[in-house]
């Protein structure tokens, strides 16, 4: 049988998670993993059982209430929330939009962060999602225990003082950015502190490339809980936007409430991996907080980025007939031009993506 030899270009990181694909006895090695890949190329993925949602459930009878207030249109509130707490908020009057704020209370350089969040639990995270702390930390720090509406976003940022007055014309609003830099204000935070946030209540969608806003229909009584998985400063506002469909053309206010959390609920937390990765100040190469606003030069400064220089390696990979005719039926000479070995490396990650991921 004629054979046509491809050679495959690739870097110590993609021989790692090849190496390590071949130690778990999926091929004999890295040649017979190429092949694989060739072979089961568009075809369906095997279905991966997903373990059923938790089903998480309102008021325990056994909760202590530590603290109830509400919130009037227009402001918001920095509270100390630790760990095993319970931040409930309720719809007063219905259809409110509440952003979200969530810093760990010994450092507040670790913040909740809505891109990891909806990387791992989409756009609108509700009943037994996390929310996720940004990179290098990346640690659970809330579990949403409770959801009656499940309408909820970390897609669109917040609103702004330039919005209103860029697009309304109106240079004094209510907004959220200002309103959550007010109440972090209590403790110190500055409005350069104020993060993407967890839009509570908030329904959105996307479709045709763009995010857009509903209406919503949260009514008196709906609500959200979230228990702190860490000792954490949680800031929710009342969102300022009256004149947008965010909150039904309106600002009303909201009732918060904060619980020692039952048993029960703690019983319901999902096991909490540790990975190395989760990195803290103290394996920082710079683990000092910048306290200046200036940016100067250090002259000691010398690179230490990871894998680099970067190191390859060449495979020769022998393909017959019918691997060369699926390595071409992938049409990815738009991508490649007439570079076999660019486009039998895409082919063998790809796979494994649609495998292992």
């Amino acid at each position: 049988m004629t054979q046509h030899t491809v050679t495959l270009r690739l870097n110590q990181q993609q021989l790692e998670l090849i190496d390590r694909t071949v130690a778990r006895g999926v091929a004999a090695d890295r040649v017979a993993l190429v092949r694989r890949a060739l072979l089961e190329r568009g075809q369906p993925a095997p279905v991966r059982e997903q373990p059923p949602a938790p089903q998480l459930d309102g008021l325990s009878t056994q909760r202590e209430l530590l603290l109830e207030l509400v919130l009037e249109p227009g402001t918001g509130k920095a509270l100390e929330l630790l760990k095993g707490q319970l931040l409930r908020v309720e719809q007063i009057e219905g259809g409110q939009c509440v952003d979200f704020n969530a810093f760990n209370l010994h450092d507040h350089k670790e913040f909740m962060h809505a891109g990891r969040t909806r990387t791992l639990h989409g756009l609108n995270p509700s009943t037994g999602h996390l929310m996720w702390s940004a990179p290098p930390r990346e640690r659970a720090m809330m579990l949403v225990l409770a959801d009656t509406v499940q309408c909820n976003d970390v897609m669109f940022p917040r609103c702004s003082a330039n919005l209103y007055e860029s697009v309304y014309g109106l240079p004094v609003h209510t907004n959220c950015h200002d309103i959550q830099a007010e109440a972090q204000r209590e403790y110190g935070l500055t409005p350069d502190d104020v993060h993407d946030s967890f839009n509570l209540f908030m329904c959105t969608e996307f479709r045709d490339g763009r995010g857009f806003i509903r209406r919503q229909h949260s009514g008196p009584g709906d609500h959200v809980e979230l228990l702190a998985l860490m000792d954490l400063l949680a800031v929710p506002n009342v969102c300022g936007a009256d004149i947008m469909r965010t909150s039904n053309f309106s600002i009303k206010p909201v009732k918060l409430q904060v619980f020692k959390a039952s048993e029960r609920d703690i019983a319901l937390v999902p096991h909490l991996p540790s990975w190395d990765t989760q990195r803290t100040p103290a394996q920082f190469r710079q683990p000092q907080i910048k306290a200046d606003r200036p940016l100067r030069r250090d002259p000691a400064y010398r690179p230490q980025f990871t894998h680099v220089p970067l190191r390859f390696v060449e495979i020769e990979v022998a393909l017959d007939s019918d691997e060369l005719a699926s390595l071409r039926e992938a049409d990815l000479a738009g991508y490649y031009g007439a570079d076999e070995g660019a486009a039998l490396r895409d082919v063998l990650f790809s796979w494994w993506e649609s495998r292992f991921i």
